[in-house]
């Protein structure tokens, strides 16, 4: 692989692009991406950005003969056309079989089973009538979770039935899968890394605290305030999934951490991931630099931290405000020591949209988590 003269490619201008672009800046590497318009997110930051649909076969096709590698930043992609420019010899990870597993939940849950990674019980189904009637007969009983097979992304696709009128009303249209609502200790992630040549990385382990009403993560902690045989076993579940996936680039693994202490695997994406957004300061090599060693097969970057502790927080729209984006109290913020403010450059705010991220630095978790949350009351995302 030549640097900087390797042209690489991603289906995606959103934030994750335009942080994988910043970091492919740092070799000036040649960085192209695919997305409906250059007014997104990454397109600042390219080499050069195609407009067009990475969800139509041929805008997926021409884009990809115009790059040395390709790569995603999101799974909802044209899947065809991946094969198609994998059949005529072209460089593309995550391979198109993996990620068509990946991007349907029902799918990726029974890839866990056949490979013997632990996960929450399921059963598929084809309509919200046939989950009913599985209730009616008793085959399944309240409290559930339902999560759509495809298209769900940010606490899209999930819904939490617990009543009989949650059954009622807040069932979720089409193909879907039921889990079982299994006691969680905590939600905990991480994300590892793997090249051609077979090298593997694991970043440290964080834990994930939810906003309830968005379902989206509200902060992230790292390290996770877990036992070191925990963190250890954790590595070594995501590192099998990777290996088992054959998967070039990241993979980010959430796992439920059960009050038994069991780990289970919640689901993954093959790509840069919001549980990794801490990296950029707190790592010796950022998720988006490590994506962009493992596609290319470069040799994997140090996954070491080079501080105590992190805590990132996601900056969400703030409810009932739709329109354009104003940042209410970032100067104060930008004067804190220790944290760096990541504004993804959307024009327009709507609620818990995610409009950013800020990431705090401190000598202990608690010191990381104190900034965080003044961060969290001062920084609003409005019109």
């Amino acid at each position: 692989m030549k640097i900087p003269s390797t042209r690489l490619g991603v289906l995606g201008g959103g934030q994750l692009g335009k942080m994988m672009a910043l970091a492919a800046g740092n070799w000036h590497l040649p960085f192209f991406a695919l997305d409906t318009s250059r007014d997104f997110p990454a397109g600042s930051f390219c080499t050069g950005f195609e407009e067009g649909n990475f969800n139509h076969y041929e805008d997926v096709l021409r884009f990809g003969k115009m790059v040395d590698v390709l790569t995603i930043e999101i799974e909802h992609v044209n899947i065809a056309a991946l094969l198609q420019l994998e059949r005529e010899g072209r460089v593309i990870h995550p391979r198109p079989a993996a990620l068509q597993i990946i991007k349907d939940k029902g799918l990726q849950k029974q890839f866990y089973i056949e490979k013997g990674l632990p996960t929450a019980s399921f059963e598929l189904f084809e309509t919200p009538e046939a989950i009913r009637e599985a209730v009616t007969r008793g085959a399944w009983k309240l409290p559930f979770v339902q999560k759509s097979r495809t298209d769900g992304y940010d606490g899209r696709g999930v819904s939490v039935i617990r009543t009989e009128q949650d059954l009622a009303e807040k069932l979720l249209p089409g193909a879907s899968l039921l889990e079982e609502m299994v006691p969680i200790e905590k939600e905990i992630a991480l994300v590892v890394a793997r090249n051609k040549r077979g090298e593997t990385a694991a970043f440290p382990l964080v834990e994930m605290l939810f906003d309830p009403d968005a379902n989206l993560v509200t902060f992230l902690a790292c390290p996770a305030r877990v036992s070191p045989e925990i963190a250890i076993a954790a590595e070594a579940l995501a590192l099998a999934a990777i290996e088992a996936y054959d998967i070039c680039g990241l993979l980010a693994v959430e796992l439920f951490l059960t009050p038994d202490q069991q780990l289970l695997v919640n689901e993954v994406a093959p790509r840069p991931h919001n549980s990794g957004h801490h990296t950029i300061e707190s790592c010796n090599t950022s998720q988006f630099e490590q994506h962009i060693r493992g596609v290319l097969d470069l040799p994997l970057g140090s996954t070491s931290l080079k501080v105590p502790a992190a805590v990132m927080l996601n900056l969400l729209g703030e409810p009932g405000y739709e329109g354009p984006a104003l940042y209410e109290n970032l100067d104060q913020c930008l004067g804190m020591e220790g944290v760096h403010v990541h504004l993804y450059g959307k024009a327009t705010t709507k609620p818990f949209r995610k409009m950013g991220h800020v990431t705090a630095l401190g000598e202990t978790p608690e010191a990381a988590m104190e900034k965080a949350l003044k961060v969290k009351e001062l920084l609003k995302v409005k019109v």
